[in-house]
């Protein structure tokens, strides 16, 4: 089946001959024009003149010596206009130019689109209330959009306008003031919009005659489909005049048929326009032939990117074959396919290379370049702002590729401050590091020195990078286009920033960068004529494929379910022709089927994840060419298969280097603390990895304090609450803690800046001096202030259960322990020294009390001592082990053996109380006596299991006792 393009060329050699080299051809896009050439150059088989190719913009640019305004140019313009109209208005505040960027931009869109498609735009923001003005004014409209202009004034003649409407009204009346004074304003600086171009040419109005060499049919239009009013009308005097032909990609399936939307804006050009195609438009490719469509469905977007090795098999067969790759394309309705894409598909197939060519271009906001370009931004921002940098920010500066910092150098960096635990750094403490560092981090202050910074540190970086020979011909484009695009920016931004130097702000300068550079974009290497073409389907325009392969095929991307922002409502935009959806819809429609008209193998790939940008459903026009074209549809699903690790059993041997550690124990050069203990009984493997390899979860610099902070925070309260009043006397009473209590917010602000930002190795009495000067000035976030509230209220509850105990007497206050501890192993008598913190002991009616603060989900209840010591079983208590571990020290240490535990399960202890509670009642005289004794002996069984040298590490069969664990994944669960 003939190309498009091949039919062309043989029609315009047929028509012109030799004298096609005094034609000009004009397309869409500069695509095709390699794919025309070579098929003229296959019917000429000779060397020939060939005629002049122009996109349709090129061509148009020819009828004006006026230069084309960039974006930059009209909106600063725009700006002027807009505030020189509020002026006349007599308005004193006017909008920043940071605020009004946004909407200058919807205001040129529909500029443009009033141009283009040659509305009167008095008469579209004219207010008309009165039904019978709109009659009488608007005469030449049908009835339906008389209908539609008078929906939309009735809206907003209801209730006399509310105070939006009136804003709205507002600026509906400045547009066509401010539509006129921009142009006026851009044509005195010898400028123009190319929309305002198309509106000359199709009125005859343009300055040059630029047509007037192409008589005799001469200018030739290839391929297009919708056409704007000032397009359509000067295609049309110009076929009048002699001048232009046309060639339209046409199918009889779609153009006869009135219900099918891709033939819409055909339809239109042929049978309301007038236009002539110079081919046929009653052939049928779609009709002649029976096809077979293979449709997939897979699940995420990264999964449409992987299945494509798989669909290229025949493409593949063809290289190993030494067969050229001529026809196959790799269509992506959803662009941002196109990096996985890349990554995706081998380069070679045997060694033998495989040829690709992307016709999209690779954007710069897909690169590392961009990466860094916007890390500047933020560090600026935040220099801006407070003359520091958040350690987060500084972290991605070290990680970043570009920045050049030694893998030996960016740990030794990063340790460090983590090791500080600066939060903010100042930035003089990066500057001084010189190099990058000291361009990177030296704030901007001016406006006009933004773009020249960055341009400098771009300029840095990019000849550091040839000079270590590590830059990538990629890359050598995106910093050539990035540092062209700033100066452009710049250029255009100093003829501005005088006049507005006060109002333009250094935030709105960084997010003009950050949006001029978000559109740049360089051409991929590749040969257009041969290899698989990868391309958007607005790139496919005019071009055929035997095989075609579209990815991202989703409803909501084929066609696009949204239209630009604008300030011209749908029921006007109806009135006056302008696009609406449904033109969206005929358009997405035309360049799928076109596409696929003349294809022999079609393959449909959509993303069936729904999430917040996909909606999981294939595109209509699939459903919708299932059902009326006749091909066969075959549906697959791939289902990409997931692989889990095999449950195994992990076991650590105890070799010589474990046994050495564990020596330490047994020696006395290592104590043995509750929560190691704790750690073994639940999970052994779990007190291999952090007590014996010492593997440490990953220190980072924490911003703020999360809720995992509240325990420490508490203990640091509390500790100071009681240690101010046992300094005073150690008899604490009801009225002492109720008096007490007006410090509580002190204290507690206290255990922020302790948590958070003291340091931990300095001398305590210098540490708690930095903690109370830190408290002065803290201020908490909100995530801390519900973290304050949670203290607040658990220190509340704490200190109700103390004025019930009241008076009781103080003995101490985190009051650290050691003692040895005698028990059975390897067939000799051992010793560990068990190590605790107690909280708090106390002394009431006789009775020492040790008394600890948990703010976790601990049980006072359990079923019994032997349960808590077994490895295996899922009751263990863990508070229960740690609290009789403290009792037993401190009755060692203390030479007292009526030492009674205590535990403050502050989110139970209302309902619940303080004492444990076992299968003999509450732990307290006898019953303690005796479960104090099973205790010591379940613990010299538990050290014995520990120490036996042939005894291995092993994780816990029940998966409850190391679901938090951080070392899963290093022992297979």
């Amino acid at each position: 089946m003939k190309a498009f393009l091949q039919e062309v060329a043989e029609d315009l050699v047929a028509k012109f001959g030799q004298s096609l080299q005094d034609c000009a051809i004009v397309f869409n896009n500069k695509r095709p024009t390699a794919y025309l050439q070579k098929h003229l150059a296959d019917i000429y088989k000779k060397p020939f003149w060939s005629p002049a190719f122009f996109t349709v913009s090129e061509f148009f640019a020819e009828s004006t010596h006026l230069k084309i305004a960039d974006h930059y140019t009209q909106f600063f313009t725009l700006y002027d206009c807009y505030i020189q109209l509020l002026k006349q208005e007599g308005m004193e505040k006017f909008p920043s130019i940071a605020k009004f960027h946004n909407i200058a931009k919807i205001i040129l869109g529909d500029f443009s689109q009033i141009d283009n498609d040659l509305v009167d735009a008095n008469k579209l923001f004219t207010e008309l209330e009165d039904i019978a003005l709109i009659n009488q004014q608007f005469d030449f409209l049908t009835a339906e959009q008389k209908n539609f202009l008078a929906q939309f004034w009735q809206s907003y003649s209801e209730g006399k306008f509310k105070k939006q409407q009136e804003l709205f009204i507002k600026m509906w009346h400045r547009m066509p003031l401010l539509y006129h004074e921009f142009h006026q304003q851009l044509k005195a600086k010898d400028l123009i919009t190319m929309a305002r171009l198309y509106k000359n040419i199709a009125e005859n109005t343009n300055e040059i005659d630029f047509t007037a060499k192409y008589e005799g049919k001469k200018l030739i239009f290839i391929g297009f489909n919708a056409l704007s009013k000032a397009e359509a009308k000067a295609f049309k005097r110009w076929q009048e005049e002699d001048k232009a032909i046309f060639y339209f990609d046409t199918d009889s399936y779609y153009l006869e048929d009135e219900m099918q939307e891709a033939g819409l804006f055909l339809r239109r050009n042929l049978q309301q326009i007038g236009l002539v195609n110079q081919l046929s438009n009653d052939s049928s490719s779609i009709k002649s032939a029976p096809r077979q469509v293979s449709v997939f469905k897979v699940q995420g977007q990264t999964a449409q990117a992987k299945i494509v090795n798989e669909l290229l098999t025949q493409e593949k067969e063809q290289i190993l074959n030494n067969q050229p790759i001529t026809s196959t394309a790799i269509i992506l309705a959803d662009e941002s396919l196109l990096i996985p894409l890349m990554q995706t598909i081998p380069s070679t197939v045997e060694d033998k290379t495989i040829d690709v060519n992307i016709t999209m271009g690779f954007g710069l906001a897909n690169s590392s370049l961009y990466g860094l370009v916007d890390l500047w931004l933020t560090v600026q921002s935040e220099l801006n702002a407070k003359k520091t940098v958040r350690y987060q920010t500084a972290e991605a500066f070290l990680s970043h590729p570009l920045t050049g910092i030694s893998e030996i150098m960016r740990p030794k960096i990063i340790d460090a401050l983590i090791r500080e635990q600066l939060i903010e750094i100042p930035y003089q403490r990066l500057t001084r590091q010189g190099g990058l560092l000291a361009k990177f981090f030296e704030p901007v202050n001016s406006t006009t020195q933004a773009v020249v910074t960055l341009n400098e540190l771009l300029d840095y970086v990019l000849h550091r990078e040839l000079a270590n020979k590590s830059l990538k011909r990629i890359d050598a484009e995106l910093f050539g286009k990035t540092i062209q695009e700033l100066n452009r920016l710049q250029d255009t931004l100093q003829h501005h920033i005088d006049k507005y130097n006060k109002e333009i702000e250094l935030s709105f300068v960084f997010s003009l960068i950050q949006k001029s550079l978000a559109e740049v974009a360089v051409p991929l290497e590749g040969d257009p004529l041969s290899g698989i073409q990868i391309m958007g389907l607005l790139e496919s325009r005019n071009l055929n494929f035997d095989r075609v392969v579209i990815l991202g095929l989703n409803e909501g991307i084929v066609p696009q379910a949204t239209t630009a922002t604008t300030f011209i409502p749908d029921s006007l935009r109806r009135v006056y022709g302008l696009p609406v959806l449904e033109n969206q819809d005929a358009i997405s429609a035309y360049m799928f089927y076109r596409l696929i008209q003349r294809a022999q193998k079609l393959n449909f790939v959509y993303n069936s994840l729904t999430d917040e940008s996909n909606s999981g459903e294939p595109s209509r026009f699939i459903k919708q060419l299932e059902y009326e074209s006749g091909f066969t549809f075959s549906h697959q699903e791939l289902q990409l298969a997931v692989k889990t690790e095999l449950k195994r059993e992990e076991i650590v041997v105890k070799s010589e280097k474990v046994k050495a550690v564990l020596n330490k124990y047994l020696s006395g050069q290592k104590y043995l603390s509750a929560s190691a203990l704790t750690t073994y009984i639940s999970n052994p493997i779990d007190f291999f990895y952090k007590y014996i390899a010492g593997i440490e979860e990953p220190k980072e610099v924490e911003e703020t304090v999360e809720a995992n902070k509240v325990g420490l925070i508490l203990h640091y309260a509390m500790e100071q609450f009681y240690e101010q009043l046992r300094l005073e006397s150690p008899e604490i009473t009801a009225e002492r803690i109720q008096e007490k209590r007006k410090d509580i917010t002190s204290l507690i602000l206290e255990g922020f800046a302790d948590c958070m930002y003291a340091d931990k190795k300095a001398h305590n009495e210098i540490r708690m001096a930095q903690v109370k000067q830190m408290a002065e000035t803290l201020k908490l976030n909100g995530m801390e202030k519900i973290v304050f509230a949670i203290v607040n209220e658990y220190i509340n509850i704490i200190l109700k259960q103390d004025t019930q105990d009241a008076p009781f007497t103080l003995i101490g206050l985190e009051q650290k322990g050691n003692i040895g501890f005698q028990f059975e192993a390897n067939g000799v008598q051992q010793q560990v020294k068990l190590y605790g913190i107690i909280d708090r002991v106390d002394l009431k009616n006789g009775i020492y009390r040790i008394v600890d603060y948990k703010t976790g989900s601990d049980k006072l209840k359990y079923s019994s001592i032997e349960e808590c010591f077994d490895t295996d079983c899922g009751n263990i208590n863990k508070a229960l082990i740690q609290t009789l571990f403290y009792t037993h020290v401190y009755e060692q240490i203390s030479k007292n053996e009526n030492v009674e535990p205590n535990l403050y399960v502050v989110k139970n202890m209302r309902k619940e109380g303080i004492h444990f509670t076992g299968k003999g009642g509450i732990l307290k005289s006898e019953f303690l006596a005796a479960e104090k004794q099973l205790f010591l002996n379940a613990l010299r069984e538990k050290l014995k299991e520990l120490f036996d040298f042939n005894t291995p590490f092993r994780a816990s069969q029940n998966s409850g006792n190391y679901v938090y664990s951080i070392y899963t994944t290093l022992f297979g669960r």
